[in-house]
């Protein structure tokens, strides 16, 4: 099956770098989602959990990624970044799904 999120090298940097800091719980994977909300309708979710039934589960180089079934169609072709520079430090989501983003780049519409 072919990936449903895109991560870049630098957020897989970033990515082992939490996990090596927080270390999560045994099983546990990265999930990312989206959720309703923000001023644009909805907005990414990104935690630490464990797969659960129906997750597309996408394997990075150490670690797991988890994506429900619901926020995969929205997700679809999305890449996963990470900016650290002088305008902020964080991760980004470039959507190609997405028509609409607030200011802020915390919410989108499709």
């Amino acid at each position: 099956m072919a990936e449903i999120i895109v991560v870049s090298d630098r957020a897989l940097r970033e990515i082992k770098e939490i996990v090596a800091r927080e270390e999560p719980a045994a099983g546990a994977g990265l999930r990312v989602g989206v959720v309703g909300g923000g001023c644009s309708g909805l907005s990414y979710s990104m935690d630490f959990g464990t797969k659960r039934e129906h997750d597309h589960v996408q394997s990075h180089d150490g670690f797991d990624l988890f994506i429900d079934p619901k926020s995969a169609v929205y997700l679809k072709d999305t890449t996963l970044d990470f900016l650290d520079g002088l305008n902020g430090r964080g991760f980004v989501f470039d959507n190609p799904n997405s028509r609409n983003t607030c200011g802020c780049g915390e919410s989108f519409a499709v």
